[in-house]
């Protein structure tokens, strides 16, 4: 049986991506964990986060879990989700926030005209909130059974802009093309939600479950 970690640190939606976890992998033991004891216990890591990069930062540290995921990170096989993946990189442009410094690359904002149209330039609503197709630009096992361009469900304002190209594992447009996934090692991270994803998110998850990196 397969010990499995959801960080939780204050700021994500934890209950949703245990039950999700818990649909994917029933044989698999799912536990929300508070302490770097359950980190460290732990085979399997998801990394989720919800809100905004100063509060998710802020709280990561004042839980006193920070050192213990940094350490999973590089030994574990880790799942980062929204926020959870925009944390891994160096800093946010959100308040100007230091990230965890696990990837190279800064978190940028939505902004700028999303099309041009009969009735002149649209702007981009921000925040980018529904289904939209994700393009793979590599395969992955944790793509294993979802189709080519398949629409995830997605609530962000920020996405990751990786400084190594290489990293991208999937991307998607909206207003532009901008990097929704990135994969190195033992660490795949999202900006879409798979817990709110339907049958394609729960793949993801069983994908993750089985992973070996």
């Amino acid at each position: 049986m397969t010990r499995i970690a959801i960080v939780d640190y204050g700021m994500g939606n934890f209950h949703s991506v245990a039950r999700a976890l818990q649909a994917a992998a029933p044989q698999d033991e799912i536990r929300i964990v508070r302490d770097a004891a359950g980190i460290r216990q732990a085979d399997r890591i998801v990394f989720p986060g919800q809100g905004a990069m100063p509060d998710c930062m802020r709280t990561l540290d004042t839980s006193g879990l920070r050192d213990a995921l940094l350490q999973a990170a590089r030994e574990k096989p880790l799942l980062g989700v929204c926020v959870g993946e925009q944390m891994l990189f160096d800093a946010s442009d959100e308040g100007h926030t230091p990230g965890l410094g696990l990837f190279a690359g800064r978190v940028r904002r939505f902004q700028g005209p999303a099309f041009q149209g009969h009735g002149g330039a649209g702007r981009l609503k921000v925040p980018h909130m529904g289904w939209n197709p994700v393009a793979r630009t590599r395969p992955h096992p944790l793509w294993d059974g979802i189709a080519p361009d398949t629409p995830f469900y997605f609530v962000h304002s920020y996405y990751a802009v990786p400084t190594d190209a290489a990293l991208v594992a999937a991307t998607c447009r909206y207003g532009h093309e901008f990097c929704c996934a990135v994969a190195a090692d033992n660490i795949f991270a999202v900006q879409f939600h798979p817990e709110k994803s339907a049958a394609p998110g729960l793949q993801i998850y069983r994908n993750f479950t089985r992973w070996q990196p």
